[in-house]
């Protein structure tokens, strides 16, 4: 048994909607939950969750009325029932109703129990159906989209009990999707609406997929869609140097017959005459490669110790930076910043860069001057509301603080 306990981030706005939606859950529950018998034909009992008046507010996939693909998904028929829902609606809902914002986020949960119910309908779902757990799937797969690197905590018993740590990419799509909706029905007991948790999680992922795509919701370094671009930059690049790509020249091979090497008019560092720097730039983008970062972070400061106007492709060395950052080495990842925003200052997410760089600069270096510099660069752009306020917040401090 597997139960996530915790994610590894907080919101950091009170998650009004979410909220308000899991005391609409259980208000609902209170009112319309009273289970009871009824025999329709001698010797047969049938078990009805809810009251008599409460019935025609769950979905009747062979006549339904509008109403029924929202309120559906407010009724539960049993105490576990809306406990799991809530459950997790609480574990994944509250961040990410703080990165869509409050009307963001109920669209979503909304829009999630209509499409669950649609998809309960189409893969022919006859009985009739109720429980948030759609619309809950529908917020879960938006978490798996905004925060797919995110670990999440997970309490695990079988023989013994214990704890362990997995990212939300991994546990979302394998366990709580694959798992529990396409391998577990197989051999589980029916009466759980399975296409309709399929069919919130397919909304729940492609809906913030789009958004991100369109910018029209902040995107981030941590976010699926990032990964997805991150992937497909390294997939190009592979096939361009598979292809004869030299990126230490900008050379490429020559068409056949022609037996020599051309030049190419790509963007990439000017040869260098330092062959050490060279052995050492192929040894930290063949690190990188391998996904060996650590690695590749300490043999990229051996080559701007060769090398000082040496820097990688864009993503490569944004990739350095970070891992000095988050290795606790100040200097080094504010100058690996620094090296990344003087040639590529023109990225399309340079203001996180900006905003990364500031408040390295601010908090743990003390060069309050260039910090500001950085931290105004970065307020200019942003659009998450989150980082917005927080770059505002370290610019005030700033500002604040007495002069020498």
């Amino acid at each position: 048994m597997l139960l996530p306990i915790r994610t590894s981030i907080r919101p950091t706005r009170t998650p009004y909607v979410n909220y308000a939606l899991i005391a609409l859950n259980v208000l609902f529950f209170a009112v319309s939950y009273g289970p009871h018998t009824f025999r329709p034909m001698p010797g047969q009992v049938v078990h009805e969750p809810l009251r008599l008046w409460a019935q025609q507010f769950m979905l009747h996939p062979t006549n339904p009325y509008l109403w029924q693909f929202v309120s559906y998904a407010f009724l539960h028929g049993s105490l576990m029932h809306i406990f799991g829902n809530m459950y997790f609606l609480y574990l994944f809902g509250n961040n990410v109703n703080d990165r869509l914002g409050n009307v963001g986020y109920l669209c979503l949960y909304l829009a999630g129990a209509v499409f669950s119910a649609l998809g309960h309908m189409v893969f022919g779902g006859i009985h009739p159906v109720l429980g948030a757990s759609g619309a809950v799937a529908a917020i879960t797969g938006a978490y798996l989209v905004l925060f797919p690197t995110t670990l999440i905590t997970i309490m695990y018993w079988f023989y013994i009990i214990g704890t362990m740590e997995l990212s939300a990419l991994y546990f979302i799509a394998f366990k709580l999707i694959v798992w529990d909706n396409v391998i577990e029905p197989n051999f589980a007991s029916r009466g759980v609406a399975y296409d309709a948790h399929l069919a919130g999680y397919a909304f729940g992922i492609a809906a913030p997929l789009l958004l991100l795509a369109l910018g029209l919701i902040g995107r981030s370094h941590g976010d699926l869609w990032f990964l997805l671009r991150q992937w497909n930059r390294r997939r190009r690049y592979r096939d361009v140097v598979a292809g004869g790509y030299d990126p230490f020249r900008g050379a490429v091979a020559a068409p056949e017959g022609r037996g020599r090497w051309v030049e190419a008019r790509v963007s990439s560092p000017e040869p260098t005459e330092n062959s050490q720097a060279v052995q050492l730039r192929s040894e930290v983008l063949s690190l990188i490669n391998q996904r060996n970062i650590a690695s590749a972070a300490e043999k990229y400061l051996q080559l701007v110790g060769a090398d000082a106007n040496h820097f990688l492709p864009l993503q490569n060395q944004l990739d350095i930076a970070n891992q000095l950052m988050s290795a606790g080495r100040w200097p080094d990842a504010a100058a690996a910043y620094r090296v990344f925003l003087a040639h590529y200052d023109s990225y399309e997410h340079a203001e996180q860069v900006h905003l990364m760089l500031g408040i390295l600069l601010s908090r743990y270096l003390n060069q309050a001057q260039e910090a500001i510099t950085h931290l105004q660069r970065a307020a200019e752009r942003l659009t998450d509301p989150g980082q917005l306020q927080m770059c505002r917040d370290e610019l005030e401090k700033l500002k604040a603080a007495p002069k020498d």
